[in-house]
């Protein structure tokens, strides 16, 4: 049993047909798709199909997700293209041997990283990227592909500089449009979004490829001034160490391949839990990393670059009712099938066909209802979202991964910091009550029981104190008790405790009992480390907050306010 991949445990011979079928109709989508993004990545064509074969294979042998697709993937190749172009190498350019073999020893880099963070657990780290980041992220990704596309669309050379720079520069050459190169990516563009309307079970990509490369050849377009792919050398992938590099190479694609790990991470876990929530599957997302570093160390040894579970070909995936890996794997096979015989067909395909396909790649990346969503529910988070947009095609997608990781890390430490915080009363049925923990606010005459909703640690300590002290110190009664509600606080850094102590003997200095309420067992324990707990008492502990209002009312001392009505802010 134990032999038996992951994702293909429990297999039910009822899935095979199911799964076959879906496997072919995901490889007509694949195929033209991956071929795409190489012109992202600035590989050879043939690389595209590489990504879906040995890196297909190793993930279902090694993930556990039954249904996740991996191969080439638009916003790490963009990651990709960005981080070399950077580099600043002679010869490392696109297209050529030199680029392509550092594009593979990225992907080897970035495999080693996802087999650190396995043995290290850091599952965790995709996390740390919120969804508007991400929103953001891939929809300044998706702006950048489809701008990215314009010139070999409209049959115009590319501009250099930087995106507005490039962008002006097909403006300014729109006179020199090639009609038929036009024509062609038109063609393209119309095919897939009319099968998509209309036929959705009929991958238009694969129809758009085939009618518009049979029309290529029959009207000898290249000859009429039409690019075309030429040449595509297929066979078997190359299987080896990228040739011409050395272990010094190593640290010039480590910024590269770190932004491919964190994206990585993020996007294929992602997908891999919706879909596996979807179905009630389990999700474990660390042995999902030991498929994706297999499959990263494949694309590296078998001349391509890196890969990355696409949210796209897994909905498509679910969609054609693929239950496990084996639909990759039939997938896998085509494409292997295609890189060894049938290569040789590609050579009339248009180039605007392919830029076709990607730009409408980029199009269904730009997530404007996401975008939407957060403008009507959250517009900080939208605006970290636009700033995320703007920096990734604008400035550089790397750039835009570090942004993003920035944001989103920031955004965590806001919301600690600046968390909600009341002041708990009880209403007359002895139900707890929020009011704002605001100056004049009280539990009871002579109480206050504090709720801070948040972690205790060095950045919001001081900011936690000041707002008790300043409940404290204008409460509209002598404070005879501060209680503080740790139901959300189940840790506190060493700042923090130093913090909290302080906070005791300020009570006291203003003749406050200080009590907690909810403590769990790993608060009481490091507060019992820091020796705070003994300041503050064994007695002074409470399980709930109905039992410190009791004990409150019960105490001798403040019987008489007890008596009183709660008070809200004066």
């Amino acid at each position: 049993m134990r032999l038996i991949p992951e994702s293909l445990r429990g297999y039910r011979q009822a899935w095979l047909s199911r799964d076959l079928i879906a496997g072919l109709t995901l490889s007509a989508v694949a195929i033209p798709e991956v071929m795409g993004y190489t012109s992202i990545a600035g590989t050879p064509i043939v690389t595209g199909l590489y990504t879906i074969i040995f890196p297909t294979l190793i993930f279902a042998l090694l993930g556990s997700s039954r249904l996740l697709v991996v191969g080439a993937d638009s916003a790490t190749a963009a990651v990709l293209a960005a981080g070399l172009s950077g580099l600043g190498i002679a010869g490392v350019t696109p297209g050529s041997p030199d680029w392509l073999a550092f594009a593979s020893l990225t992907a080897l880099v970035c495999g080693a990283m996802l087999v650190v963070a396995r043995l290290l657990r850091l599952g965790f780290i995709g996390d740390f990227l919120s969804a508007s980041v991400l929103i953001g992220f891939l929809t300044g990704v998706g702006i950048q592909v489809l701008s990215g596309q314009i010139p070999d669309l409209l049959g115009i050379p590319k501009g250099s500089g930087n995106w507005f720079e490039q962008q002006w520069h097909w403006i300014t050459s729109l006179s020199s449009i090639s009609l038929g190169t036009f024509a062609f990516g038109l063609a393209t563009i119309v095919i897939i979004r009319v099968f998509k309307r209309f036929i959705p079970v009929v991958p238009g990509a694969i129809v758009a490829v085939v009618l518009l490369t049979a029309i290529s050849a029959l009207a000898d377009a290249h000859a009429n001034g039409v690019s075309v792919v030429g040449a595509v050398e297929g066979g078997f992938p190359p299987i080896g160490l990228p040739s011409g590099l050395s272990w010094s190479d190593v640290s010039k694609v480590l910024p590269t391949a770190l932004s491919c790990f964190v994206l990585i991470i993020a996007q294929s876990a992602a997908t891999s839990r919706s879909f596996a929530f979807k179905h009630g599957d389990a999700v474990d997302i660390n042995r999902d990393i030991v498929g994706l570093s297999g499959a990263s160390l494949a694309a590296g040894l078998s001349g391509t670059f890196v890969v990355n579970g696409s949210p796209t070909k897994t909905q498509i995936l679910d969609e054609q009712q693929g239950r496990t890996q084996l639909a990759n794997l039939t997938m896998a096979a085509v494409a292997l099938l295609f890189t060894l015989f049938f290569t040789g067909l590609l050579a009339d395909m248009p180039t605007a066909v392919l830029a076709g396909i990607v730009f409408l790649i980029g199009v269904s990346l730009i997530d404007l209802p996401g975008l939407k969503r957060l403008w009507g529910r959250r517009k900080n988070e939208f605006a970290v979202a636009l700033i995320t947009t703007v920096t990734v095609f604008a400035v550089g997608v790397e750039q835009g991964i570090i942004l993003a990781i920035a944001l989103s890390l920031l955004d965590l430490v806001r919301r600690q910091y600046t968390p909600g915080d009341f002041v708990i009363g009880q209403n007359q049925a002895g139900e707890p009550t929020y009011l704002p923990a605001v100056p004049g606010t009280q539990s009871l005459p002579g109480l206050v029981v504090f709720r801070y909703d948040a972690e205790l640690f060095y950045a919001n300590a001081n900011r936690f104190a000041d707002h008790l002290e300043a409940v404290i110190s204008a409460a509209p009664d002598p404070v005879r008790w501060v209680a503080l509600d740790c139901g959300t606080i189940d840790d506190i850094d060493y700042s923090a405790g130093v913090t909290l102590a302080n906070l005791v003997n300020y009570s006291r200095a203003h003749n406050a009992r200080f009590v907690l309420v909810r403590p769990d067992t790993q608060l009481l324990a490091t507060l019992r480390a820091y020796g705070i707990l003994d300041t503050i008492g064994e007695d002074n502990i409470y399980p709930t907050i109905e039992t410190a209002f009791r004990a409150y009312r019960a105490d001798p001392g403040t019987a008489p306010a007890a008596a009183q009505e709660p008070a809200g802010p004066s």
